[in-house]
């Protein structure tokens, strides 16, 4: 059954690539319908990839093969709520060490250009706290790239005192 609504990301003509490593890189994930060109098409040939009908941690995506005309920026990105510090560094090292790039706060783009936020559980349950311990840790994660969940715990702790 067609999702009512789903997310449809552009890519330029390497939506099947990055369907394979969004189904390599995170758990319930799958690739789950490739839809070929059935003709040559003014950007493309006959069997070409046009859409990738996906799973992403168990959200459905389209993947779009639409060409050069649009890029990702960071008005979208996916959020990827973690449990620890090992799953943190496993989405995060997996998206950067792999053609893509660190920024702020938890946020990196991945080779195809693609925002993610990876963020600890942690943190948004400290930012939800409100407060003392809300100000530390927002002040740590500005400091941070990668979301490093005992600097935040360290950086708390005089909050509850």
């Amino acid at each position: 059954m067609v999702p009512k609504i789903q997310p449809c990301l552009w890519f330029d003509k390497n939506g099947e690539e990055a369907a394979r490593f969004y189904a390599d890189t995170f758990p319930d994930t799958r690739i789950d319908k490739i839809m070929r060109a059935p003709g040559d098409y003014p950007s493309g040939k006959q069997g070409d990839a046009l859409v990738v009908e996906m799973t992403i941690l168990g959200m459905p995506f389209i993947l779009l093969n639409g060409g050069p005309q649009f890029k990702f920026d960071e008005a979208v990105s996916f959020q990827v709520a973690t449990d620890d510090q090992a799953e943190t560094d496993r989405y995060w090292n997996a998206i950067t060490q792999n053609g893509g790039q660190e920024s702020d706060c938890g946020w990196c783009k991945d080779r195809f250009g693609l925002s993610w936020q990876i963020t600890p559980r942690r943190l948004t349950d400290l930012m939800a706290q409100g407060g003392d311990v809300a100000k530390r840790a927002f002040d740590a994660m500005m400091t941070m790239r990668k979301i490093d969940i005992a600097a935040l715990d360290r950086a708390v702790e005089g909050a509850k005192a």
